[in-house]
């Protein structure tokens, strides 16, 4: 179908045609019609109008000055609507590539950073497919897919893209009132954020946190400790004083390290074969290697 052959505009483009072509024919012939039905649609338009739009000639029309006002009109409307429709079939075959990861990855690491990725491919869109519960066909329904875990549970089919590596964090508020916490045993002391996770946890939660340093937290202490199941919120609390959170390098760097709207109240952790993994689709494509790539070097550019 070409671009001038869009059937709801009716009317409007076959008098457009006629008028812009001089010919009943030539202009049946550009719109796939007859020319009996394009003589017949100008009559119609003519009575509807009340005016005659066109003088017949030995060869051709042409207009008169009513059609040559109708004519300025159609014209234009036609031509934007050709020019909305290039635009919007355009716009439909733009490719699109899924990434699968989880809530905290999405929210504190990549959407922070999507526009770098829209500056180098503009023609390519992103769609983020966000959850906490990773089904077992999980890379049947991503082009890319960035997970927390193992290198046991990934290493075969991904590569480690973050590390994990993790600090407390608090606002230095929080910290001028309530520390010094110059190490894990008065932070057992301190008020607490938690992560809710499965048991064992997946990832360092306060209990294996301090547990790297032998310490045994008194029973008592955690009472007015808080808890969230995302970890966007447990950042926020922090944000807030409400407390003590274990801060993800790669996820609180910015919070950390550029705003300083947090700061360090421990030792750091790491766990070498631990972290997110960046797991390529089944079958690879170009905008998925574009993805990959991006996010490589992004974390190894921050």
């Amino acid at each position: 179908m070409s671009d001038r052959l869009l059937p709801e505009l009716g009317w409007m483009r076959i008098f457009a045609e006629v008028a812009r072509l001089g010919s009943f024919s030539a202009a049946a012939a550009g719109l796939g019609l007859t020319q009996p039905a394009v003589s017949y649609q100008i009559r119609r338009l003519e009575e509807q109008f009340g005016v005659a739009l066109l003088r017949r000639q030995h060869r051709g029309v042409e207009l008169t000055a009513e059609g040559e006002r109708l004519f300025q009109i159609a014209a234009k409307a036609v031509a934007d609507i050709d020019a909305l429709a290039r635009s919007l079939r355009t716009e439909a075959q733009r490719p699109v590539v899924r990434l699968r990861t989880d809530y905290a990855f999405s929210a504190l690491w990549l959407i922070p950073r999507m526009h770098g990725f829209r500056l180098l491919h503009p023609e390519t869109d992103i769609q983020i497919v966000a959850t906490q519960r990773l089904e077992p066909g999980f890379r049947d329904d991503a082009d890319v897919a960035v997970v927390f875990g193992t290198k046991a549970e990934f290493g075969a089919v991904g590569s480690l893209l973050l590390q994990e590596k993790v600090v407390p964090v608090c606002t230095r508020g929080f910290l001028d009132r309530n520390g010094p916490f110059d190490d894990p045993q008065q932070l057992a002391k301190a008020i607490l954020i938690h992560l809710d996770s499965p048991t064992p946890s997946p990832w360092f939660d306060w209990r294996s946190y301090l547990a790297e340093f032998s310490v045994i937290r008194d029973l008592h202490a955690g009472r007015g400790d808080v808890s969230f199941n995302t970890y966007s919120l447990v950042v926020q609390a922090a944000l807030s004083e409400q407390g003590v959170a274990i801060g993800w390098m790669g996820l609180v760097d910015t919070l950390l390290l550029s705003t300083h709207m947090l700061v360090e109240a421990g030792p750091p952790l790491e766990a070498p074969d631990r972290g997110y993994w960046l797991i390529p689709p089944r079958s690879a494509n170009v905008d998925s290697e574009r993805l990959s790539t991006w996010l490589v070097d992004e974390v190894g550019r921050t």
